[in-house]
């Protein structure tokens, strides 16, 4: 998938402009401020009214949130109600759920019971079986371990890589976390102040970044630095 567009501006400021590809796992890295969420919310089309977004892509679908494209946020809460049973909030079959659970190393039990009962690594699964639900081509990672501890953080991270082998869909993994992208992604793009100012094979950039600002971002991820040795 090849985003040779995307232009975002609100009256006469430009947010944001930038062009990448996702050729497997793509990592879009940058502080809170960068332009990532603006260029998830674009690629959902969820945009507000009062912004002006000119985008052009290639790619072998068409980009339609909740059938080729979907989202695991980073809070699962914000996915989920409290109130209703996990079970009821899925469109397919009960079987297929439980299909969906035993792909993501659930118990289909959990499907009995509400949101507010299960863990942050129970729930962050709970809405990657969402997210899969449709059978995506891409899916937007947004920062989806941000509040998990590092066991599970790395739990998620490997599963992710197990179910793109096993779906094929293709990974933007949206994230202020480096060591996270290392663990999941091929390539890397660096956003400071919606522009990217550095691209790459990932293992390439960490061992040699060319921007000051990747730097930062890295040393700020790897402070024991055992990823150069």
């Amino acid at each position: 998938m090849n985003v040779s567009k995307l232009h975002i501006k609100l009256e006469e400021e430009t947010l944001v402009d930038i062009s990448f590809s996702i050729n497997s796992s793509l990592a879009l890295v940058g502080q809170s401020g960068s332009g990532k969420s603006l260029t998830l919310k674009a690629l959902l089309s969820m945009l507000p009214s009062s912004m002006e977004c000119d985008f052009e892509f290639k790619a072998d679908f068409e980009l339609v949130a909740g059938k080729s494209v979907a989202l695991v946020p980073q809070n699962p809460f914000t996915a989920l109600s409290p109130m209703t049973k996990i079970k009821k909030q899925f469109f397919v079959e009960t079987n297929e759920v439980k299909k969906l659970f035993s792909q993501v190393g659930l118990d289909a039990e959990l499907l009995e019971r509400f949101a507010p009962e299960l863990s942050g690594g129970q729930l962050q699964r709970v809405v990657l079986a969402m997210a899969l639900e449709s059978k995506p081509k891409l899916l937007l990672l947004d920062e989806p371990t941000t509040a998990l501890d590092p066991q599970n953080r790395i739990l998620i991270l490997e599963l992710l890589q197990e179910l793109q082998k096993e779906f094929g869909f293709k990974i933007l993994f949206v994230t202020h976390d480096m060591n996270s992208a290392a663990l999941l992604c091929e390539d890397i793009c660096v956003i400071k102040d919606g522009r990217i100012v550095e691209q790459g094979i990932l293992k390439d950039t960490l061992v040699s970044p060319l921007q000051e600002y990747t730097k930062t971002l890295i040393e700020a991820n790897f402070a024991n630095r055992k990823f150069r040795q």
